[in-house]
């Protein structure tokens, strides 16, 4: 077991960093950064490929976009979003790299459900 940091967490701290996770917690939003990581799209793309209604789509782009995880650039007509923080797709990697090795457990995990 690792010994508790010198550099802990304050509460606030703590409390910030679980609203992050409840933040990516949401599939829909997690489909979302994936379609943004492979390339930037707009509303109409995303509801598209998630097969959403707009509305719903856009509610999930605009908490994306307040917790800094997207931004917008407009071209033409169109406001397309894109991933802000580079961050974000490691964040995303190393989620799937926990997944790979700990899927089972945390499938038949009874204490967090989908």
């Amino acid at each position: 077991m690792r010994e508790p940091s010198t550099k802990s967490f304050n509460d606030t701290q703590i409390q910030l960093t679980g609203k992050l996770f409840r933040g990516l917690g949401d599939p829909n939003r997690l489909r979302i950064l994936e379609y943004l990581i492979e390339k930037e799209r707009n509303v109409g793309e995303l509801v598209a490929l998630l097969g959403a209604p707009q509305g719903r789509v856009s509610n999930h782009l605009a908490c994306l976009r307040w917790c800094g995880f997207v931004t917008t650039e407009r071209k033409g007509r169109f406001l397309y979003y894109k991933v802000a923080d580079e961050r974000i797709v490691k964040v995303i990697e190393l989620a799937k790299s926990l997944m790979a090795d700990h899927a089972e457990h945390i499938y038949s995990c009874t204490r967090i459900t989908f």
